[in-house]
């Protein structure tokens, strides 16, 4: 379980992530394009190189996983995980609805998790066995009674295969699909653990993409799964699927298949 020094470390590496994206955000920041095509930019590679260096003066036992530079094998069981920006095409683009995500892994499961919107000031923590705080006070995600009133979100079609695709839209077509959200990345998340959306499905994610949003969904009294219902870890397949409804997971899989 999270010690208190571990909630203190993870919100004091949200805020060197911070220090490095703010100066950054809407300049005329150059980016690359990564192996997978992806974009990367100096925000994210300062942000995940400052929280490194923090972690490894603080907890250096500790592995750390990290998008831009890789992994750090630890000696204590537990692994720090780190993307430093979710969403950079966004941060490029000017909109505000990125994220910096932080975990803590012990034996491969998510027991922390933090994501920060560094921009509005943002800031949901999640802490297994505990409830989840928004900008320090609780939230709860909202029940959902009825699937077809549930508001769906993802990031983009173009994660999907045509496969996966096909799957999402069935299950969009069994939702409120006139308040389909697109774009969002692990904001869409924050957003399920305040109460504002119901389900959100994605595929081809990371464990850096993914870890941090388990412990802030489900100490919202959300869920997370994989596309078979299956909880999430570090060998996890991709496919991710969270409700803010738990009742309502057993209809979803049936459509996802």
């Amino acid at each position: 379980m999270p010690s208190a020094a571990d909630i203190a470390l993870i919100s004091r590496l949200a805020d060197v992530a911070r220090a490095e994206i703010v100066p950054l955000f809407r300049t005329m920041i150059d980016s690359e394009a990564k192996g997978d095509a992806s974009p990367v930019t100096a925000a994210d590679r300062n942000a995940e190189a400052a929280m490194r260096k923090l972690i490894e003066a603080e907890a250096s036992a500790d592995g750390i996983h990290g998008e831009e530079y890789g992994v750090k094998d630890g000696v204590s069981g537990r692994q720090w995980v780190l993307d430093p920006i979710d969403g950079t095409t966004a941060f490029l683009a000017g909109r505000p609805i990125f994220g910096t995500l932080i975990a803590l892994l012990e034996d491969g499961f998510p027991v922390l998790g933090l994501i920060d919107q560094p921009i509005t000031g943002e800031r949901w923590v999640g802490i297994t066995g505990k409830g989840t705080t928004f900008n320090g006070q609780p939230v709860r995600a909202r029940l959902c009674p009825e699937l077809g009133n549930a508001s769906i979100a993802t990031t983009g079609p173009h994660y999907f295969s045509v496969e996966q695709g096909d799957r999402f839209m069935a299950l969009a077509g069994q939702t409120d699909h006139k308040r389909m959200v697109m774009g969002g990345d692990c904001y869409n998340y924050g957003c399920l653990a305040s109460g504002h959306l119901d389900i959100v499905a994605e595929a081809g994610l990371k464990l850096h993409d993914y870890a941090a949003l388990v412990p802030v969904v489900e100490g919202a009294g959300g869920v997370m799964s994989d596309w078979r219902g299956e909880p999430l870890h570090a060998g996890s397949d991709g496919t991710v699927l969270a409700l803010g409804d738990p009742a309502r997971l057993e209809d979803v899989l049936a459509i996802l298949g």
